[in-house]
């Protein structure tokens, strides 16, 4: 491959540094740079929270020492992509500057979701994406909020109501819908979890809408109205209601557009040598039966970023999106899900195995076929081995296998509570078989541990 070949990534975050990283691998002799107005370094995005919170320093958020760029010949630029010549292969910058490229990787992530609420432009309303996001949140929480009040029940804003409650302001959460995230999770756990919010004094309204937001004479937020008519005082709006591919720079081109950037299943857009990758890119149809068009998660970003790192170095491969996986936490109870687990299903073809700790906080549910094999699993509260149910539902094994074989997946230390001999026990009530209950662990024998 040629050396002056020059491949252009605009966006740092997991899928554009991933790509930039796999491509490196594969082929030293070509130039990578990385653009990004945000940041000049990669970061964790998930780690914006704990930097709120004071837990950590916005260097530490960041994977890689800034040695590393240098020594694998990865350019970072920070700067704003303004706009692209696609004919002349040409970035303009909002400083006026420009750079070509051979080859272009768009990978420019998400923005919070803006609904055209009246006021939703004031100051102290926000959502929380980037790292500017985080920085005006600082800001605007710096004094004087007495309440906030956060829209729309999704990660993000669980992310939000913690670092809000955590600087002891009191936060009222509106959620349309009857349960919170109810439109991903099955109803006992959406109800598992928006009993947990409420024992963290989360004022949780469901079934409630914003209507508008309120302007002090200073042009900042004063008090919110919701749909049913209630004024709530805050001094802080948060607005969470998912986000939306960052593309508004490429509308009105001729760059096919929809909600993201179009491309096939080698990432490639309508435009010879444009390419987009994760949270900005949609594909023409769903890459798999339980997927969307638009994948935005941090571990789909991932192996967007690597498959077009081979398909760029000159390998001949397509996305495969494998089974689906994905993690969070609900203020200090963790989450995992994997296979399908959607948040209602036919249940004349499909069988639910849910088991429940006494406790309220630690879950576990399995979808099953009607032959009995697995399809999906989410757990609650308790961490299970990526690996172990990633074969299980490759090679669909029966659901009395799994749930015998549970010990293998538990990833927590032996001295926590083994959940999975309850589970064992309550799948073997339910459906019966052949499922081998494992024998308390020496640990739990001689401490008595309860489960």
């Amino acid at each position: 491959m040629s050396s002056n070949r020059h491949v252009v990534i605009i966006g740092n975050g997991i899928a554009g540094i991933t790509c930039a990283r796999q491509l490196r691998k594969l082929d030293e002799s070509l130039r990578i740079t990385v653009i990004s107005g945000e940041s000049k370094y990669f970061f964790s995005r998930t780690a914006l929270m704990y930097v709120f919170m004071g837990h950590m320093k916005f260097e530490h958020t960041q994977p890689y020492e800034n040695w590393f760029w240098e020594k694998n010949r990865i350019e970072l630029k920070e700067a704003w992509v303004k706009s692209i010549d696609f004919t002349a292969k040409t970035l303009l910058f909002k400083s006026g500057e420009n750079l070509s490229y051979d080859e272009l990787v768009i990978a420019t992530g998400s923005k919070p979701n803006k609904f055209g609420w009246p006021g939703e432009d004031l100051q102290g309303v926000q959502g929380l994406y980037s790292k500017q996001d985080l920085e005006l949140m600082e800001k605007n929480t710096q004094s004087g909020v007495e309440r906030a009040v956060i829209v729309g029940g999704g990660l993000i804003g669980i992310e939000m109501a913690e670092m809000l409650a955590y600087k002891k302001i009191p936060v009222t959460f509106l959620v349309r819908e009857a349960g919170f995230w109810n439109n991903i999770l099955p109803k006992e756990e959406s109800e598992l979890v928006s009993r947990h919010m409420r024992e963290h004094h989360i004022d949780l309204r469901l079934k409630e809408e914003l209507d508008e937001i309120i302007s002090d004479p200073n042009a900042r937020v004063k008090a919110i109205r919701t749909k049913s008519g209630e004024e709530i005082q805050c001094q802080f709006v948060g607005l969470t209601a998912g986000v939306t591919p960052n593309i508004d720079f490429l509308r009105n081109t001729e760059l096919e557009v929809n909600r993201g950037v179009k491309v096939d299943f080698g990432f490639q857009t309508n435009i010879p040598n444009v390419y987009s990758i994760g949270d900005c890119a949609e594909f023409h149809e769903a890459p798999a039966a339980d997927r969307k068009q638009v994948e935005q998660v941090w571990y789909t970003g991932r192996m967007h970023g690597e498959t077009l790192g081979y398909i760029l170095a000159g390998k001949e491969v397509t996305y495969q999106p494998g089974i689906w996986f994905n993690s969070a936490k609900f203020l200090d109870i963790e989450y995992q899900t994997y296979g399908t687990v959607p948040a209602q299903w036919d249940s004349e073809n499909v069988k639910s195995f849910y088991w429940e700790h006494a406790g309220g906080k630690v879950a576990f549910r399995m979808l099953m076929d009607k032959q009995n094999k697995i399809i999906g699993v989410n757990n609650f509260g308790f961490r299970l081995r990526h690996e172990f149910f990633d074969q299980a539902i490759k090679e669909k094994w029966d659901g009395a296998k799994v749930i015998s074989q549970l010990d293998k997946a538990n990833f927590d230390p032996e001295f926590f509570a083994p959940y999975y001999i309850e589970i064992q026990k309550a799948f073997k009530d339910q459906f019966g078989g052949n499922v081998k209950v494992s024998k308390k662990s020496f640990i739990q024998k001689l401490f008595g541990a309860s489960v």
